[in-house]
């Protein structure tokens, strides 16, 4: 049975809830990533933000990413493992839930990792024949995740954060021959 701990991606870098976005894109920029789970005082994950997450921020509130706290844009529904979980149990929860990436948590809460669809696609390709399945279950995995959102917008779910924005903003129309 592979485990989460044998495929993530440690040590992780995070953020505070005290931080702005300017900080968490440096680090964003540092470290090569597109995720920094947020922790709180004591440590332990309160939420997560994605590089998507900060570009959407900007753009939504016409302000600086220096001007803007992590706790007013973080997605503070996080989904997370273990670093003992079965691997294909993070695979369940991220085709539930189409998430790309899952901060991977100790038992008390604080950060130790983050499993990415990109570990995953490192491990399927050099997986060995008694792992083969890590190949199928990525590719379900993936393609679980890429499935349209559409269905989820047109029931009323609006991303935290967005009410106002998706409230005012019309939907763009497309113009025949234009």
């Amino acid at each position: 049975m592979v485990r989460v701990d044998q495929l993530m991606t440690s040590p992780v870098v995070t953020c505070s809830t005290r931080d702005n976005l300017n900080t968490v894109a440096a680090l964003m920029w540092d470290h090569d990533c597109g995720v920094v789970p947020v922790v709180d005082e004591a440590g332990r994950l309160a939420g997560i933000l994605t590089d998507r997450d900060i570009c959407m921020a900007a753009y939504t509130q016409g302000r600086r990413l220096h001007e803007i706290p992590v706790d007013t844009v973080m997605t503070r529904e996080v989904y997370s493992c273990r670093p003992d979980d079965p691997i294909t149990r993070a695979e369940e929860s991220m085709e539930a839930h189409q998430v790309r990436r899952v901060p991977v948590v100790d038992a008390d809460g604080h950060p130790v990792g983050v499993l990415s669809l990109n570990d995953l696609a490192r491990a399927s390709s050099r997986a060995s024949a008694s792992q083969r399945g890590l190949l199928t279950g990525f590719a379900r995995t993936l393609a679980a995740i890429c499935r349209p959102r559409s269905a989820v917008r047109e029931a009323g779910h609006v991303p935290y954060g967005w009410e106002d924005y998706v409230q005012r903003t019309p939907r763009a129309q497309s113009t025949p021959g234009k």
